[in-house]
């Protein structure tokens, strides 16, 4: 459970145990929405030592965490992404049409004080069928058949494959540019073939995403920011 440590430079900080029976050596991962340090144990690593790498990488937590303070705000004037682009959000209280779209124009009727989670649930509606018609477009382009998709609000990943041919995508890649989705996605449906990271692997993920890496650094630049949009 999360618990304040509170000896890094007098800054309390949320941590989270997790212990892994096939990780090698301590890791640090912030958890983007609660602010939450984890830290990841193998199998025979005490807290203690846990407690002494958090230490250790107290620069890096504390860089992260401020940029966490900058949360994205959903509200009028502001901006939210849509597959890459940016749309001004426009609070209309008197209208009574929902949420619209004009141009880069995000229209959101009634009380503003529901605008926040108007604007979610317009972004979750886009999600379904833009990210179910990428995956069909790259599936036949790799002569791939996945079983169905899964659209989840995963904290962790982007998209998994199980062994029974599911794909799961996080709904947030809505808000990714394409060649962002189109990476995880092909990412995913290479595991129909190739259910490892193998050589063979990569080299299908990297036939038909070639932009791979520009896309992984995509994720690593801005994954936290989508994460945090709510």
């Amino acid at each position: 459970m999360p618990r304040p440590d509170a000896g890094m430079a007098g800054t309390a900080v949320s941590i989270a145990w997790r212990r892994h029976p096939r990780a090698r050596r301590i890791s640090l991962r912030l958890e983007p929405r609660t602010a939450t340090v984890i830290i990841t144990l193998p199998p025979k690593a005490s807290e203690a030592s846990g407690l002494a790498w958090l230490h250790q990488n107290a620069a890096w937590v504390e860089r992260g965490l401020s940029t966490l303070a900058h949360s994205p705000r959903l509200a009028d004037g502001e901006t939210v992404p849509l597959e890459g682009a940016p749309l001004v959000i426009r609070a209309v209280p008197d209208a009574r049409r929902g949420v619209w779209r004009e141009d880069e124009i995000l229209n959101v009727s009634g009380d503003v004080a529901f605008l926040p989670r108007r604007v979610m649930d317009f972004l979750r509606a886009e999600a379904r069928p833009r990210l179910g018609a990428r995956l069909r477009a790259r599936a036949g382009d790799m002569g791939l058949t996945p079983a169905r998709l899964d659209l989840r609000d995963t904290r962790s990943r982007w998209g998994s494959c199980t062994r029974d041919g599911r794909i799961m995508l996080s709904w947030r890649l809505v808000m990714a540019p394409v060649e962002v989705q189109d990476y995880v996605i092909v990412h995913e449906l290479a595991h129909l073939r190739h259910f490892d990271h193998s050589a063979a692997f990569w080299t299908l993920v990297d036939r038909y995403a070639p932009r791979r890496h520009a896309a992984e650094r995509w994720l690593k630049r801005e994954g936290a920011t989508l994460l945090r949009i709510a």
